[in-house]
């Protein structure tokens, strides 16, 4: 291993303020010792090692994002898959851009558990998170416990009709075998993502009526046990704007319950997750600053760190012409980053993606105008975006974190 990349990797989690784990880096090009990546399905090839001598923009120009973020002491990096990185050309984006690497599909249960009587298969997560070691990020794991990302051999009575034994058996069985698989290799987990909404703990998900209320303390607990090293998240939305079902205030009120029973009760959160999907038509308008500085100052007065998931911009109410559209998303970026980096108990920034490439929106929100959505920095071209330029601000004027580094590029 270089030693550049320990290095690398170790300063990343100290500002993530973990301990300088045993971690995997770079390989230019040697192969993983203590691997246990299984062959990969031949539908998607495993992508190959990147050079850890990538440099840090194509033409030289500019810093990567990753190194400007760590020049103020915080950890950037984005979402991908397995199918994405795929795409050669995606994939020296994001090894050049990212820190850390948030597991967008592969350790989902449609990846992990197919159907109800299939085992685990950890092809992807293993192929995912040895992606992240061989370029030298951080890994971001997604989601130990949700209500969603069942694959289509999920049926509502194969969750729903289970009794409690069962339901428990399921869902923390997995739970500790994934993360005693990656153990040391993840720096954090979304433990619980979506478990509340504006008026309290979520009961219409299957592990709240088939557990209880206390599965989300329990799953804490079995995720410290399994990787006591990692951070551990509790990850939620809409605390920035109101929305058709609920005022924003709301949802920040029932966060602070939530995390008050749960660390009144001992359970080991370290950090809340804000996903931070916003929309630029009214978010000028809707967006309380003042408010969310409370917010996030509050969440950090209860000791936790704050990690920023999943942030992209939904265009809504911006026009289909792509030169307006994309001011629009910048501002939006702007906007927020402007109030949400002020807080340093923010440690890291992560979009939901790199390029509009390959972004969830366009087909789970697509345009009324069909225009191609365009949330994220880069474009389907993979050039620099309006959004680019304000996100590579806001971190230029980072205020400092406790500690900053300009660590080598692996």
């Amino acid at each position: 291993m270089p030693d550049g990349t320990m290095t690398r990797r170790s300063l990343l989690r100290g500002a993530l303020g973990l301990g300088a784990a045993s971690l995997v880096g770079c390989t230019n090009g040697s192969e993983r010792s203590g691997s246990s990546v299984r062959p990969s399905p031949a539908a998607t090839p495993p992508p190959s090692p990147v050079d850890c001598d990538t440099p840090d923009a194509a033409d030289g120009s500019r810093p990567a994002l990753w190194a400007t973020a760590m020049e103020g002491g915080l950890v950037y990096g984005s979402s991908t898959a397995t199918w994405q990185i795929s795409d050669p050309e995606y994939r020296r984006l994001f090894a050049r851009e990212a820190a850390i690497l948030f597991t967008e599909d592969d350790l989902l249960w449609y990846r992990l558990r197919p159907t109800p009587d299939s085992g685990l298969d950890f092809r992807f997560g293993d192929r995912i998170i040895g992606f992240a070691e061989d370029t030298g990020m951080l890994t971001l794991g997604a989601h130990l416990v949700w209500d969603e990302g069942f694959g289509e051999g999920w049926t509502e009575d194969d969750l729903w009709g289970l009794d409690e034994e069962a339901a428990r058996d399921l869902l923390f069985g997995t739970l500790q075998a994934v993360v005693e698989r990656y153990r040391g290799r993840v720096a954090a987990w979304i433990v619980a993502n979506e478990v509340f909404d504006a008026f309290g703990m979520r009961a219409e998900v299957p592990w709240y009526g088939t557990i209880g209320p206390t599965y989300v303390a329990e799953a804490f607990h079995l995720a410290r046990e399994a990787d006591p090293d990692a951070l551990l998240i509790l990850n939620d939305f809409g605390f920035e704007t109101d929305d058709e079902f609920s005022p924003a205030a709301d949802k920040r009120a029932v966060a602070f319950q939530v995390l008050d029973e749960l660390l009144d009760g001992d359970v080991p959160v370290d950090a809340l997750g804000v996903q931070a999907h916003l929309t630029s038509g009214g978010f000028a308008e809707g967006f309380d600053a003042e408010a969310y500085r409370r917010f996030l100052a509050e969440v950090a007065a209860r000791g936790l760190k704050i990690l920023i998931t999943e942030m992209d911009v939904l265009d809504d109410g911006a026009p289909s012409n792509v030169g307006s559209r994309d001011r629009a998303v910048a501002e939006t970026y702007r906007r927020y980053l402007d109030v949400a980096l002020d807080e340093p108990a923010v440690v890291s920034l992560v979009t939901f993606g790199l390029s509009d490439r390959y972004t969830w929106l366009q087909e789970d929100y697509p345009r009324e105008d069909s225009a191609p959505r365009r949330p994220l920095p880069f474009d389907e071209e993979l050039t620099p975006k309006p959004s680019f330029a304000a996100l590579a601000s806001s971190l230029e004027q980072l205020p400092l974190r406790d500690a900053a580094w300009v660590p080598p590029r692996c």
